[in-house]
């Protein structure tokens, strides 16, 4: 998702639409999951965090 990878700070997002599912590297010193779930949000795919299970 374009949205994602324009955002300041992400290295990588793997999207599966599928699955409705986005998995986002980022660098937290320059952005944050808010700033991530604003830019799904504004582009039509409201998201919310789904913490990985270990």
């Amino acid at each position: 998702m374009r949205s994602l990878t324009r955002v300041d700070g992400v290295v990588k997002a793997d999207v599966s639409l599928e699955k409705a599912e986005a998995v986002v590297t980022f660098d937290d010193a320059k952005t944050g999951v808010e700033v991530l779930l604003k830019a799904t949000k504004d582009a039509g795919y409201p998201s919310t965090l789904k913490k990985e299970r270990k």
